[in-house]
């Protein structure tokens, strides 16, 4: 607590400390950290550890504080070893200014440490999204990508929103046998961030797989999502496999995506407030054919479609799912940056809550001409 207080640089123990930027991420919250690195030599010897700590203090006067700590044990190394050992550590920020106080100490009490400001801001296109982290918070970044999601704050009013979610697990690029870490990681983000919208109240979730044809998840009307149960779920695809029966159906993937799209997206009693399909672009060679006739949907629930498309350049055209929204004239948004999704949820909720205003808007003007 002296050392972190002080706030001076130290060197006891050699080290080199780089902060990073922060970054706005697909969860529409800010992605910060560090990076440590230390020479070999310094820790030759029959074994060591390292213990890290860190606080985190907003300034905004409140001089609130958070801390973190981490442990690393570390194998005998030799007197003239060369190379350095890194040591990268990341948490998550709300919008403010904070000051970082860090340390580093081995077992023989030598200690690196360093302080610095880091300042964070929403972009103008998601200023007014309560989904983001609140300003002046801070919180450890989710190793697991499947980790539980905390409580959410709903909204004040007096109905909120019942969503259907329809997550789509598949590759775009059929060579490849299942989503790259990276993208896999933003579709994951992407639907904790419509899960923390404070207008959503409750939803109904179903995820699966085109490679496989299957639903591997589904929730119904529930206040939370999951996703520890859906990580389960997207472990359970085998990638690369394909049964002998899809091989001799050319139209079974067309008539499984055909089947779930008019199963989620046609009348539906009661119906949901929303549908939002998030996912890759979806290529299928055959067309999709589906039981419902343009119309059929006209009473029912805006369909929205978050495309999440990294490079739009490499697939410009039009995708599987983007054909069947013909019929209900469903609204597409392509999330190739966070910011994207930042805009594409602004201008669903407004839509939504628009939506929500116009029958008691037409109620009251029935009831000003009766009288």
């Amino acid at each position: 607590m002296a050392v972190l207080s002080a706030q001076e640089r130290r060197d006891d123990l050699p080290c080199r400390l780089q902060p990073s930027t922060p970054r706005l991420g697909f969860d529409l919250q800010f992605n910060a950290g560090y990076v440590a690195s230390i020479p070999l030599r310094s820790l030759a010897g029959e074994g060591n550890s390292l213990r890290v700590l860190f606080r985190i203090t907003p300034l905004d006067g409140k001089e609130s504080h958070f801390y973190f700590v981490d442990r690393y044990s570390v194998p005998p190394i030799e007197e003239e070893a060369k190379g350095e050992a890194v040591l990268p550590g990341r948490y998550k920020l709300g919008a403010g200014t904070y000051r970082v106080d860090w340390l580093m100490r081995d077992r023989a009490e030598r200690v690196c440490s360093a302080s610095w400001e880091i300042k964070t801001s929403s972009p103008d296109e998601i200023e007014e999204l309560a989904a983001p982290r609140a300003p002046f918070t801070v919180g450890p970044r989710e190793s697991d990508l499947f980790l539980e999601e905390p409580p959410v704050q709903r909204a004040a009013v007096r109905s909120l929103l019942h969503v259907r979610l329809l997550v789509n697990f598949t590759p775009t690029d059929p060579a490849d046998v299942q989503l790259r870490p990276y993208d896999l990681q933003n579709i994951v983000s992407i639907l904790r961030a419509v899960s923390r919208e404070p207008q959503i109240g409750t939803f109904s979730l179903v995820a699966f797989n085109m490679q496989e044809e299957r639903v591997i998840f589904e929730q119904e009307n529930v206040s939370r999502i999951d996703f520890p149960a859906l990580g389960e779920a997207v472990e359970s695809i085998k990638g690369g496999r394909v049964a002998f029966a899809q091989l001799q159906d050319e139209e079974s993937s067309s008539r499984f995506l055909g089947e779930l799209m008019s199963r989620n997206l046609g009348p539906q009693d009661p119906p949901p407030d929303a549908v939002i399909i998030v996912g890759p672009k979806l290529m299928i060679e055959k067309k999709v054919p589906t039981n419902l006739s343009p119309g059929s949907n006209d009473s029912g629930a805006p369909v929205f479609y978050l495309i999440y498309n990294t490079d739009p350049q490499v697939h410009p055209w039009r995708d599987a799912i983007s054909s069947v929204l013909k019929v209900f004239k469903g609204l597409e948004y392509t999330i190739s940056l966070p910011k994207d999704l930042g805009k594409a949820m602004n201008d669903m909720m407004l839509r939504l809550t628009q939506r929500q205003e116009i029958p008691q808007a037409a109620l009251a003007g029935g009831d000003s001409g009766s009288q």
